[in-house]
């Protein structure tokens, strides 16, 4: 795999100790420019990177509709895209600096956010009404848990996936969590993969940026294999999603609009 690097290491047990061989996902450093304007760089695996910076845009709300995209360059060496629209879509560098901000991230690898409380307030509640029973909970987060090539060679990624009640649509990952969901939704974007009445299943935390990036594209269901936090269940409730976490070994919490859930 292009995203895999192999190191020679010291494998050390309580019997003893013996050389091996370990592989570890590559890391790479990717800048988005918008309109000419660099907007910041975000660390990640070295795919899908077209899918990545489409799907950021839109989940921070700075892409409107796929038909705001005039064009979209891509340079892998460099770790560069950039996207051009009609209309003028840059920030001020005096407003990029009050907004953005780093959001909670496990380990070195953070998401960037520009939304803010004004983008809470404006989010419209999702009417959906998608059912799932546990059943079904349990078997999409059992085809999840073993999609990821890159996870189970490397134990270093994060991933997600759009589904439906019985089948993955789509699946990402990526060295940050936020950055999977950005990769999914961005795919989605591009081929214009419908997201309305779908599931999100994440590997990571749920607190409220991925809250507000799930609603802005009016999915109803979110399931992580982690836990929200507060904000994100607060959130969840406010907007009309179904947050279910901690699923794994046919259980699960189910925190908010139950409803969904056919116990």
């Amino acid at each position: 795999m292009d995203n895999i690097e192999r190191f020679p290491i010291l494998r050390v047990t309580d019997e003893g100790a013996n050389e091996a061989e370990a592989m570890v996902a590559k890391e790479f450093s990717l800048t988005i420019i918008l309109n000419n304007q660099e907007l910041l760089n975000l660390l990640c695996t070295p795919t899908n990177l077209e899918y990545l910076a489409v799907g950021f845009l839109f989940s921070e709300g700075l892409l409107k509709s796929k038909d705001d995209i005039k064009k979209i360059t891509v340079d892998d060496k460099r770790g560069v895209v950039w996207v051009e629209t009609d209309a003028d879509k840059g920030l001020s560098r005096e407003l990029l600096f009050k907004k953005r901000f780093i959001t909670s991230g496990g380990g070195t690898v953070k998401g960037a956010s520009f939304h803010s409380a004004t983008d809470i307030q404006g989010q419209a509640k999702i009417e959906s009404k998608v059912v799932i029973a546990p059943h079904q909970v349990f078997k999409l987060e059992d085809k999840f848990r073993h999609h990821s090539q890159l996870f189970q060679a490397s134990h270093g990624v994060h991933s997600a996936a759009l589904c439906n009640t019985e089948s993955i649509l789509v699946f990402a990952d990526d060295l940050g969590r936020h950055n999977a969901i950005d990769k999914i939704f961005g795919e989605c974007i591009l081929k214009d993969i419908p997201t309305d009445d779908r599931i999100v299943i994440t590997t990571g935390r749920v607190p409220s940026e991925q809250l507000l990036k799930v609603a802005r594209r009016k999915i109803p269901v979110i399931i992580s294999l982690a836990v929200p936090t507060d904000l994100g269940v607060k959130l969840a409730a406010e907007f009309g999603i179904t947050l279910i976490g901690s699923v794994r070994e046919n259980r699960m919490n189910v925190y908010t609009n139950r409803w969904r859930v056919a116990t």
